[in-house]
Protein backbone atom coordinates (compact mmCIF):
# COMPACT_ATOMS: atom_id res chain seq x y z
CA UNK A 1 0.00 0.00 0.00
CA UNK A 2 1.30 3.40 -1.49
CA UNK A 3 1.80 6.24 1.60
CA UNK A 4 -0.46 9.18 0.85
CA UNK A 5 2.25 11.37 0.06
CA UNK A 6 3.50 8.76 -2.90
CA UNK A 7 0.38 8.56 -5.09
CA UNK A 8 -1.08 10.79 -7.49
CA UNK A 9 -2.61 14.33 -6.91
CA UNK A 10 -5.88 12.65 -7.45
CA UNK A 11 -4.54 9.71 -5.50
CA UNK A 12 -4.31 12.20 -2.57
CA UNK A 13 -7.37 14.23 -2.86
CA UNK A 14 -9.23 10.84 -3.00
CA UNK A 15 -7.84 9.82 0.18
CA UNK A 16 -8.16 13.20 2.06
CA UNK A 17 -11.63 12.89 0.79
CA UNK A 18 -12.40 9.62 2.01
CA UNK A 19 -10.74 9.99 5.57
CA UNK A 20 -13.00 13.43 6.14
CA UNK A 21 -16.00 11.46 5.28
CA UNK A 22 -15.15 8.62 7.56
CA UNK A 23 -13.95 10.87 10.48
CA UNK A 24 -16.83 13.70 9.86
CA UNK A 25 -19.38 10.51 10.47
CA UNK A 26 -17.64 8.97 13.38
CA UNK A 27 -17.39 12.30 15.01
CA UNK A 28 -21.06 12.95 14.43
CA UNK A 29 -22.00 9.74 15.96
CA UNK A 30 -19.65 10.27 19.06
CA UNK A 31 -21.63 13.77 19.73
CA UNK A 32 -25.11 12.81 18.76
CA UNK A 33 -26.73 13.13 22.74
CA UNK A 34 -23.88 15.72 23.33
CA UNK A 35 -25.63 19.25 23.58
CA UNK A 36 -23.65 22.24 21.92
CA UNK A 37 -22.49 23.78 18.57
CA UNK A 38 -20.20 22.76 16.25
CA UNK A 39 -17.00 24.50 15.35
CA UNK A 40 -15.59 24.37 11.58
CA UNK A 41 -12.25 25.72 11.60
CA UNK A 42 -11.31 26.52 8.66
CA UNK A 43 -14.01 26.77 6.16
CA UNK A 44 -12.12 26.63 2.93
CA UNK A 45 -14.47 25.82 0.01
CA UNK A 46 -17.66 24.65 2.25
CA UNK A 47 -17.07 20.71 0.84
CA UNK A 48 -17.00 19.85 4.86
CA UNK A 49 -19.43 22.44 6.55
CA UNK A 50 -21.83 21.47 3.86
CA UNK A 51 -21.26 17.76 4.61
CA UNK A 52 -21.52 18.52 8.42
CA UNK A 53 -24.55 20.36 8.14
CA UNK A 54 -26.30 17.39 6.22
CA UNK A 55 -24.86 14.91 9.60
CA UNK A 56 -26.22 17.35 11.86
CA UNK A 57 -29.44 19.48 10.71
CA UNK A 58 -30.26 20.47 13.84
CA UNK A 59 -27.03 21.86 15.20
CA UNK A 60 -25.55 25.86 14.46
CA UNK A 61 -22.65 25.44 13.02
CA UNK A 62 -20.31 28.02 13.15
CA UNK A 63 -17.73 28.31 10.53
CA UNK A 64 -14.31 29.72 11.10
CA UNK A 65 -11.79 31.10 8.13
CA UNK A 66 -9.59 34.53 7.52
CA UNK A 67 -10.94 34.80 3.75
CA UNK A 68 -14.58 34.02 3.06
CA UNK A 69 -13.96 31.50 -0.58
CA UNK A 70 -16.76 28.68 -0.31
CA UNK A 71 -19.64 29.54 -2.99
CA UNK A 72 -22.69 30.60 -2.16
CA UNK A 73 -24.43 27.06 -1.93
CA UNK A 74 -21.68 25.87 0.39
CA UNK A 75 -21.19 28.24 2.20
CA UNK A 76 -23.37 29.31 6.16
CA UNK A 77 -25.80 31.91 7.08
CA UNK A 78 -24.21 35.02 7.48
CA UNK A 79 -24.62 35.04 11.56
CA UNK A 80 -22.66 31.34 11.38
CA UNK A 81 -20.01 32.78 9.46
CA UNK A 82 -16.89 34.19 11.06
CA UNK A 83 -14.13 35.82 9.21
CA UNK A 84 -10.52 36.75 10.81
CA UNK A 85 -7.95 35.64 12.69
CA UNK A 86 -8.94 32.50 14.53
CA UNK A 87 -6.87 33.43 17.21
CA UNK A 88 -9.22 36.23 17.92
CA UNK A 89 -12.15 35.27 16.62
CA UNK A 90 -12.73 31.87 17.79
CA UNK A 91 -12.31 32.64 21.69
CA UNK A 92 -14.86 35.76 20.99
CA UNK A 93 -17.22 33.99 19.53
CA UNK A 94 -17.01 31.02 22.32
CA UNK A 95 -17.85 33.83 25.41
CA UNK A 96 -20.39 35.32 23.39
CA UNK A 97 -22.12 32.20 22.89
CA UNK A 98 -21.76 31.01 26.27
CA UNK A 99 -22.33 27.53 25.68
CA UNK A 100 -19.67 24.69 25.07
CA UNK A 101 -18.89 22.83 21.35
CA UNK A 102 -19.53 19.11 21.10
CA UNK A 103 -17.38 19.38 18.43
CA UNK A 104 -14.89 20.78 16.71
CA UNK A 105 -13.46 20.05 13.21
CA UNK A 106 -10.17 21.37 12.22
CA UNK A 107 -8.93 21.63 8.81
CA UNK A 108 -6.38 23.61 8.87
CA UNK A 109 -3.48 22.23 6.58
CA UNK A 110 -1.48 24.39 3.84
CA UNK A 111 1.78 23.38 2.28
CA UNK A 112 3.57 25.18 5.02
CA UNK A 113 3.85 22.40 7.71
CA UNK A 114 5.65 24.15 10.56
CA UNK A 115 2.87 27.39 10.43
CA UNK A 116 0.55 24.46 10.56
CA UNK A 117 1.88 22.88 13.67
CA UNK A 118 2.10 25.89 15.01
CA UNK A 119 -1.73 26.40 14.83
CA UNK A 120 -2.30 22.77 15.77
CA UNK A 121 -0.61 23.46 19.08
CA UNK A 122 -2.38 27.02 19.21
CA UNK A 123 -5.83 24.89 19.10
CA UNK A 124 -4.93 22.23 21.05
CA UNK A 125 -3.92 24.85 23.95
CA UNK A 126 -6.88 26.61 23.49
CA UNK A 127 -10.34 24.11 22.33
CA UNK A 128 -10.44 22.06 25.14
CA UNK A 129 -11.46 25.34 27.49
CA UNK A 130 -14.41 25.82 24.76
CA UNK A 131 -15.42 22.97 24.38
CA UNK A 132 -18.04 20.41 26.74
CA UNK A 133 -16.27 17.46 28.60
CA UNK A 134 -16.68 14.62 25.99
CA UNK A 135 -16.35 16.56 23.09
CA UNK A 136 -14.93 15.54 19.56
CA UNK A 137 -11.89 17.21 18.14
CA UNK A 138 -10.97 16.53 14.64
CA UNK A 139 -8.60 17.42 12.43
CA UNK A 140 -5.77 17.16 10.02
CA UNK A 141 -2.65 17.73 11.94
CA UNK A 142 -2.09 16.15 15.24
CA UNK A 143 -2.60 18.21 18.67
CA UNK A 144 -1.24 17.28 21.85
CA UNK A 145 -2.78 18.27 25.49
CA UNK A 146 -3.48 16.17 28.68
CA UNK A 147 -7.05 17.05 27.95
CA UNK A 148 -7.40 15.41 24.19
CA UNK A 149 -7.75 11.50 24.25
CA UNK A 150 -6.81 9.99 20.93
CA UNK A 151 -9.64 8.04 19.65
CA UNK A 152 -9.04 5.15 17.04
CA UNK A 153 -9.85 5.70 13.30
CA UNK A 154 -13.28 4.42 12.10
CA UNK A 155 -13.18 1.85 9.41
CA UNK A 156 -14.09 2.72 6.44
CA UNK A 157 -13.23 1.70 2.84
CA UNK A 158 -10.85 2.61 0.69
CA UNK A 159 -9.89 1.86 -2.98
CA UNK A 160 -7.11 -0.27 -3.87
CA UNK A 161 -3.77 1.12 -3.89
CA UNK A 162 -4.92 4.42 -1.86
CA UNK A 163 -3.22 4.52 1.78
CA UNK A 164 -5.43 6.11 4.53
CA UNK A 165 -5.01 9.90 5.02
CA UNK A 166 -3.86 11.10 8.20
CA UNK A 167 -6.60 12.35 10.37
CA UNK A 168 -6.91 12.79 14.05
CA UNK A 169 -9.95 12.07 16.59
CA UNK A 170 -9.58 13.08 20.15
CA UNK A 171 -12.17 13.37 23.14
CA UNK A 172 -12.30 16.18 25.26
CA UNK A 173 -11.36 14.62 28.42
CA UNK A 174 -11.60 18.26 30.69
CA UNK A 175 -13.89 21.04 30.08
CA UNK A 176 -12.09 24.57 31.35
Amino acid sequence: MKLPGEGSALDRFAARLLAQRAYLAEAARRIANLPGPVFEIGLGKGRTYDHLRRLLPQRAIYCFDREHHAPPEESPPAELLVIGEIQTTLPALAARLGAKAALAHCDIGTRKPARDMEFARYLAATLPGLMAAGGIVLGDRPMESKQLQPLPAPDYARPDGIAAWPYYLYRVTASA
